[in-house]
């Protein structure tokens, strides 16, 4: 653990881990995937009703369950080591203990491949089966390379028609970067644009309504 980190304040295994992961700012899917992990690493770990904290846990126990995971569930070398991550996250941030042996834990290769690329035809064939805002956020993901999660949380502010670009906020390894905007998606992001200030004006009247109709507060 870093010289300078706050202690924590939660009681629960599972609420220090979460609340160290948002202190270090991880993403929301990194917190959900270590929580699942050390969540079924202990109850794995547990016997006859009883878990174990994994403070009285070692190197043999990290490795059973990683063997497991690699022989009895069949899963890739990139869930594996994301387990392992997970393991190394616990120890470290959380229970503050640097163990030698975690650093001694093989981790397994992973294959590389040649990228499957698709034709201009086939992506072509692709857009016909899709419509609205699914065929927007496809076509938009194909013309600037942009990622799933970065392409559903586009915000409006983001999207600069003048010098026809996108910064897309936050990207992998919490670094701003800036995409093109396609000239043939113009016309539709203004459409989406319009559309989207129409569903912010309607819920902004419904709330107004809804506080309207609640009774005045006083004090004395």
């Amino acid at each position: 653990m870093k010289p300078g980190t706050p202690v924590l304040r939660s009681i629960r295994l599972l609420d220090q881990v979460r609340e160290r992961i948002r202190f270090l700012h991880y993403s929301l899917q990194t917190e959900k995937a270590y929580l699942h992990w050390v969540r079924f690493f202990i109850r794995w770990h547990g016997r006859d009703g009883f878990m174990q904290h994994p403070r009285d846990l070692g190197a043999a126990e990290v490795e059973a369950f990683l063997t497991m995971r690699a022989t009895e569930r069949h899963v890739s070398a990139s869930t594996h080591n994301q387990a392992l991550s997970s393991r190394l996250f616990l120890y470290r941030e959380v229970l503050g203990m640097d163990m030698p042996w975690l650093n001694g834990i093989n981790r397994p290769t992973q294959k590389r491949r040649i990228p499957s690329v698709l034709t201009r035809a086939e992506v072509a064939s692709m857009f016909q089966f899709l419509d609205g805002e699914m065929a927007l956020l496809a076509k938009l993901l194909y013309g600037t390379g942009m990622r799933l999660m970065e392409g559903l949380r586009l915000r409006i502010k983001n999207v600069d028609f003048d010098r026809q670009v996108i910064i897309v906020r936050e990207a992998k390894g919490g670094k701003d970067r800036v995409v093109m905007l396609p000239k043939s998606l113009a016309p539709a992001l203004h459409t989406q644009l319009l559309h989207a200030r129409v569903v912010w004006d309607a819920d902004r009247q419904v709330l107004k309504v809804a506080a309207g109709a609640q009774p005045a507060r006083w004090t004395l």
